[in-house]
């Protein structure tokens, strides 16, 4: 599976091309991958980098690689917590509109974005999601949390569906298209000696009663349930979800994690990854990631930034 066969993935591309860069906040892009990565993006007009860390290093890597930071806005920090700090401080500042990860450590950033008195804290829990192109599968998949929250608990979770549905309306090209939200367990049927289950069933009433906002809910449904109609026919679920979900919530991290990882190296999925809950999208990309899944991730921050810029000044 070659990186142009995820046409998903590059019809979000190009649609991103046709909106004004995003202001990104690149934290510490001192290796050649999140150089190139920030750096390429930008010359795409996606975004308009403004890259975050020590100008000396920046600079060497962008010689030594070829790299063309002509033109780009750079912010000297000496050090990596330095440089998620001062990231940070730019969008505070309202000078960017994203995040986005270099080559420092995941927690080193978020460690700056979750600070309570200069961080980016919202009242909404902070969750990861990926955003898959399953070869194969004819929509997107969005798989949460896979990253960030190890073991949530029944409040966490509304928090980190609320965000997965709130992305799957930034992304949809339809904006009336009924969003579909599958909760996943082991089996479709609760059981109280499987915890999953019962948070599945009391997410689903939460919805009901307006707690969850934006989507329809189902759960506990299995993976095979969730994902292929005939399963769900095979099993006598009748439901909207079943068969066909667009976003899947994992009962844990490690679920989510092996999930994601699985649909990418068995079956040539591409994931753009990123993280919401906070005052703006982060952007996560791995050194495993490729050009089209960097690209991709970003251009689902910026269509995130639009769909917040669009939703504060009232237009829908």
């Amino acid at each position: 599976m070659t990186q142009l066969e995820h046409s998903r993935f590059q019809n979000l591309i190009d649609r991103c091309r046709a909106l004004p860069p995003t202001s990104v906040a690149v934290a510490h892009p001192c290796d050649e991958t999140s150089l190139a990565g920030a750096v390429n993006a930008a010359r795409m007009g996606l975004i308009a980098p403004i890259l975050v860390g020590p100008i000396s290093r920046i600079t060497a890597v962008a010689h030594e690689h070829d790299i063309d930071i002509a033109g780009l806005q750079i912010e000297d920090a000496q050090f990596s917590h330095a440089s998620a700090e001062r990231a940070v401080a730019l969008v505070r500042e309202g000078k960017a509109e994203a995040l986005m990860k270099g080559s420092l450590h995941t927690d080193e950033l978020m460690a700056a974005v979750v600070r309570r008195e200069a961080g980016l804290r919202t009242g909404r829990r902070i969750s990861h999601c990926f955003v898959m192109d399953v070869p194969g599968h004819d929509q997107p998949l969005i798989i949460t949390d896979a990253a960030i929250n190890i073991a949530p608990g029944l409040a966490e979770k509304a928090d980190i569906v609320q965000n997965a549905i709130d992305l799957a309306h930034a992304l949809v090209p339809e904006p009336h298209r009924e969003i579909r939200v599958a909760i996943l367990s082991a089996t479709e049927t609760i059981n109280p000696a499987v915890p999953s289950t019962i948070e599945a069933a009391a997410l689903c009433k939460m919805s009901e009663r307006g707690q969850i906002t934006g989507a329809v809910l189902d759960g506990p449904l299995a993976l095979d349930n969730a994902i292929n109609l005939e399963a769900a026919r095979i099993k006598g679920i009748k439901s909207v979800v079943a068969g066909q979900a667009d976003i899947l919530v994992a009962p844990d991290l490690e679920a989510g994690n092996m999930l994601a990882k699985s649909l990418t190296f068995l079956a040539g999925a591409a994931a753009a990854g990123i993280v919401l809950g906070a005052r703006v999208p982060i952007i996560l990309t791995s050194r495993a990631d490729s050009v089209t899944t960097r690209l991709a991730s970003c251009a689902v921050a910026v269509m995130v930034a639009n769909a917040r810029k669009r939703q504060a000044t009232g237009l829908t």
